[in-house]
């Protein structure tokens, strides 16, 4: 199928240039250090304060996953056209979720840039959220881009309203292979995947997760052709502690 066949697919490429366009030119701060003992070489520095020069897969990785630059923001700016294809392509590489990915982009505050900037980068995560749950092909499971953009912005309201929008059976599929990869720590009252932001409420998230869950999901998973014990497990979510493990559909998980 061509591209020209495939929207998501479309929209998603063009969103990859425009971030391309907005970010060309942009380097790290001039005065921007590290640590050469743990982070890297003074060369491998100063490949981040030249424009536009590809890095090397692992210097790409030590550039996003540091937490400790002066300017987060410059540094994000300066590789977010590699580093966005690199995400899109699986190649990110975290060491433990794509949640890693999302909390650098939290570090750099985007979307407190200017609109000129901070829209591409808005346009990217909810182009390549609609194409990880429309495209047959995607190449990063949709549960683990929705983790990446929600750890990204902070919220899971634009990410659920985009999933609600996408009403074909390969979102519904989609809904179901997250529920499936979500319910056990859900159930043992825990967010699926580890808040890397210290300034994002895990709770809170949780919690609309799980409501979102029980009421939009709950139809859509039917829809999607779920099995009736992953429906029975989400249904489980809205019992209070002892009834839920007294329930004959309690899946014995142990915590």
């Amino acid at each position: 199928m061509h591209l020209a066949d495939r929207p998501a697919q479309r929209r998603l490429s063009a969103a990859l240039e425009n971030l391309a366009v907005t970010f060309r030119g942009m380097t790290a701060r001039p005065d921007e250090h590290n640590c050469e003992c743990h982070w890297g070489s003074a060369e491998e520095l100063a490949l981040l304060k030249t424009p536009d020069v590809e890095l090397d897969p692992d210097l790409l990785r030590r550039a996003w996953q540091a937490t400790d630059w002066t300017d987060h923001a410059a540094v994000l700016r300066r590789i977010l056209p590699q580093f966005a294809k690199v995400l899109v392509a699986g190649r990110a590489e975290p060491l433990f979720g794509l949640e890693e990915a999302g909390s650098s982009f939290a570090r750099g505050r985007w979307q407190q840039w200017p609109d000129d900037h901070a829209d591409p980068v808005r346009e990217f995560l909810h182009a390549w959220w609609v194409e990880s749950l429309t495209d047959p092909d995607a190449v990063v499971p949709a549960d683990q881009v929705f983790v990446m953009c929600v750890e990204a912005s902070g919220t899971l309201g634009p990410w659920l309203a985009d999933w609600e929008e996408q009403t074909g059976h390969l979102s519904d599929r989609r809904l179901a292979e997250a529920a499936a990869e979500w319910e056990y720590e859900l159930l043992g009252e825990s967010l699926p995947w580890s808040v890397g932001w210290y300034e994002h409420d895990e709770d809170k998230l949780r919690t609309e997760l799980v409501s979102w869950l029980l009421g939009p999901g709950a139809k859509r998973l039917r829809e999607s052709g779920a099995s009736e014990d992953l429906q029975h497990r989400i249904r489980l979510l809205g019992l209070p502690g002892d009834d839920r493990w007294m329930d004959p559909h309690w899946p014995g998980h142990r915590y």
